[in-house]
């Protein structure tokens, strides 16, 4: 196979030439799902790696480029259910985040409605089941419940069952369809039951229950992914939407993404940097602590570099660009994240394991809960036995299993990248419980991020109030960033 092939020419000490990108996969509803679809591209021709990502729905594919290329992984996917959003323009990536919102507006809208309509069902079905109508009443209830604000779990079950798989919407779909089906029919037709000498139980409150807390569980589900990347968020927000271009001796204001190599830009003070590049003329001190840790700010003066996302103090420069769009440090920055909290660690590989085959072997478990009813629980046997696979069905979703593992990742990757520190990837975040010793290179990377005049030293014999309000006048016309410091301190001890 092509990545054992790839893995021995590698041993040898040779390369080969291949590409390595994150791709949004879009309709995935569980833990198996993403099994499924990484076991799809694995199979792919030309595909030497893949890791497919429940918790932030991505696919991180490295694939030879002369074999095969996005387009047939595309179609790969699609040819289970899926899709890949090949994409990558800015526009594409803005239309995915709004595909995103709509998603947790109309799953907030249908789990408030199911949740709703649930809670006087489960009333009736608990306190007033013999009242007149009853049935009826609850039919009515549950029905919206489980075809209107549940529907996508039975088109995702049809879905996977036309080609031939399964995924925890099968589960949902099973257990709640089966349940609701049943109580119409012992509404419909009580006497078939009532002939055998049985009561006619109905189940409708069930079926809702079981849909409106696996829309709740998604919900919460949703949210979670939510925050887990607001880290890529803020780092995404250190980059200005617009920036100060040259044309000739005329300022204009640009959006980022016309921005080009070669371009004059003005930077005012205080402002931060759109992209990398190289000072032109002018001259003033940046704040680059978010790339290296360094509490104070550099000073820039011509022919030296700058770099995206980093603040411009008091001073102000034209710079020439240098890397734009996706070569900038700060978006290498951005990847390196992304891919990280993409990445899974070796634990989770094995749950993935479990989860590819958890679906059919707890379908399998449900169907002999009730075959043994029928055969030995006598007289109920058929209610108690279609209880036990409704039961089995609804308990054994396999959610937490596949969501567990990476969504702490994703927290804690992004909660790293937040404090400035970039972690690898899953497994070294995995490996870090076993450090038990941390060296660090500088003060600056453990300092509070900003210097500070703890004691000043007169000569003796000197008028320390007049020299210090001396001192005072002349470091507030400062831009240096120790000035600062000094200015601070005499405003701490008054001094006018």
């Amino acid at each position: 196979t092509i990545p054992k092939a790839v893995k021995a020419i590698r041993d040898l000490g040779y390369d080969v030439d291949t590409v390595k990108k994150t791709f949004p996969v879009l309709n995935m509803s569980c833990a198996s799902c993403a099994s499924s679809s990484q076991s799809v591209l694995e199979n792919t021709p030309g595909v030497v790696n893949v890791a497919v990502n429940y918790a932030n729905a991505t696919a991180q594919v490295e694939y030879v480029p002369t074999i095969t290329d996005p387009r047939q992984l595309k179609t790969a996917l699609q040819g289970i259910g899926y899709d890949l959003m090949i994409d990558e323009t800015e526009e594409a990536k803005d239309a995915l985040e709004e595909i995103h919102r709509e998603k947790f507006a109309s799953l907030k809208k249908r789990t408030i409605g199911s949740l709703l309509l649930s809670l006087p069902l489960v009333v009736i079905g608990m306190f007033f089941m013999d009242m007149r109508y009853a049935n009826y009443i609850m039919w009515i209830l549950a029905t919206p419940v489980v075809l209107v604000f549940g529907k996508q779990f039975f088109i995702g079950a049809w879905k996977q069952a036309a080609h031939r798989s399964a995924n925890m919407d099968t589960l949902v779909a099973l257990s709640t369809g089966v349940a609701y089906l049943f109580s119409v029919f012992n509404t419909l037709f009580p006497q078939y039951w009532q002939n055998q000498g049985l009561h006619a139980h109905v189940y409708f409150e069930t079926a809702a229950v079981v849909i409106a807390f696996i829309l709740l569980g998604k919900l919460l589900e949703e949210k979670a992914k939510g925050n887990t990347s607001s880290a890529i968020k803020k780092l995404m927000g250190l980059q200005p939407k617009t920036v100060t271009k040259l044309h000739g001796e005329h300022l204009m204001e640009v959006s980022i993404a016309s921005v080009q190599v070669g371009d004059r830009l003005l930077v005012k003070p205080g402002e931060k940097i759109a992209v990398d590049g190289t000072v032109q003329t002018g001259g003033s001190f940046v704040d680059e602590s978010m790339i290296s840790g360094e509490p104070v700010p550099v000073e820039k003066k011509q022919g030296d570099n700058v770099f995206a996302g980093t603040i411009n103090q008091k001073g102000s420069f034209q710079f020439r660009a240098v890397k734009v769009g996706g070569d900038t440090v700060l978006a290498q920055i951005i990847k390196m994240v992304q891919d990280a909290q993409g990445s899974k660690a070796p634990v989770q590989k094995l749950v993935d394991k479990i989860a590819g085959i958890f679906v059919p072997i707890v379908i399998l478990v449900a169907i002999l809960s009730l075959v043994a009813w029928i055969l030995l629980g006598g007289d109920n046997g058929f209610t108690q036995g279609l209880l036990a696979l409704v039961t089995v069905l609804v308990i054994a979703c396999p959610c937490a299993l596949g969501l567990a593992t990476p969504t702490a990742i994703m927290a804690g990757v992004g909660k790293g990248a937040e404090n400035g520190i970039l972690i690898k990837d899953a497994e070294s975040l995995e490996r870090a419980k076993k450090v038990n010793a941390i060296v660090l290179d500088k003060t600056g990377t453990i300092t509070e991020g900003k210097p500070e005049v703890v004691a000043i030293q007169w000569r003796p014999g000197v008028n320390e109030k007049e020299l210090s309000s001396l001192l005072f006048s002349i470091e507030q016309a400062s831009e240096h960033p120790l000035a600062e410091a000094v200015v601070r301190y005499f405003k701490a001890q008054q001094v006018q």
